[in-house]
């Protein structure tokens, strides 16, 4: 390490550092990055004093120009609300049944209850409603709670075993797991249940099990109960799958499906256009009788 001397190429000073022969310079700062910081820091001075900036205890500074973004955010939706197309307020100020009688309204919510519906819902239950595995085909017409647009609505509302104080509550008991039955009994059961929708062959030993450990669940003629959110066995329609091996699963672990609810996600009038929106969607299966969801 020597003294600092003046490099003859660059004119700089050098400051004394030395790595095999190669010297450092002291090279200054340029001007463009001194103006720049001073400018940032005039700015970052002039913008503290102008807008909301420094905590203090429960409240803040508010800044001269008393901006404040919640504000904005709530005057943004006023005006969204002002603003909004007329239909929005007729699906609001309206009964479910005069909505779907009314084909102008009723193409506004199929349109508008697709957007809403892919945004919130198709990742569970598919692109229009065909469901998936573990999800219900909301297409189907197939119901634990009900089909009425009004009965779905409170669905979305409450949501399904989710942490709403009135969500819907619906469980189906682990009979193997808990020793409810053992394992001929639950194979028994589950050649009656898939007998009723006509893919085996069941046994009164299965029928007298399905009266004494379901019926109360799913009715005496396994078509479900809406009271319990109960699904009917009776057609071909299944949540999880209706084979051997998936409904012994279902046996003897249990099943507790899970909706979150939408109360807090979406305005009463998104839900209620869901509502119809999704009611529609199975309108047709609906008129062929299919009330199944299981």
């Amino acid at each position: 390490m020597s003294g600092g001397e003046r490099d003859p190429i660059t004119g700089h000073m050098t400051t004394g550092h030395e790595w095999n022969g190669i010297r450092e310079l002291n090279t200054p700062v340029p001007r463009a990055v001194w103006f720049f910081l001073i400018t940032a820091f005039l700015f970052s001075l002039f913008w503290w004093v102008l807008m909301p900036a420094w905590p203090l205890g429960h409240t803040y500074t508010k800044g001269l120009l008393g901006i404040d973004q919640r504000q904005v955010v709530k005057d943004d939706l006023r005006r969204a609300t002002e603003n909004a197309p007329p239909w929005r307020s007729e699906v609001a100020g309206r009964e479910y049944a005069d909505i779907q009688n009314d084909p102008v309204l009723m193409q506004q919510v199929r349109r508008h209850g697709a957007v809403l519906f892919g945004d919130n819902c198709a990742g569970c239950h598919g692109q229009g409603g065909t469901g998936g595995p573990g999800f219900p085909a909301l297409a189907a017409g197939a119901w634990l709670w009900g089909g009425a647009p009004e009965v779905l609505a409170e669905t979305l509302r409450v949501g399904i075993n989710s942490d709403h104080p009135d969500t819907r509550v619906s469980q189906m008991p682990a009979f193997g797991r808990d020793q409810l039955l053992g394992r001929a009994d639950i194979l028994a059961v589950i050649a009656h249940v898939r007998s009723l929708s006509g893919t085996g062959s069941g046994s009164s030993a299965g029928s007298e099990l399905f009266a004494a450990n379901c019926a109360a669940c799913h009715g005496e003629d396994a078509k479900g109960m809406v009271e319990t959110g109960a699904p009917n066995l009776t057609d071909a329609t299944w949540i999880y799958g209706g084979n051997e091996q998936v409904l012994f699963t279902t046996l003897f672990y249990g099943r507790q499906g899970h909706m979150p609810r939408w109360d807090q996600r979406l305005s009463d009038l998104d839900r209620k256009v869901l509502a119809l929106y999704v009611a529609d969607l199975a309108a047709g299966a609906r008129e062929g009788g299919g009330h199944a969801d299981h």
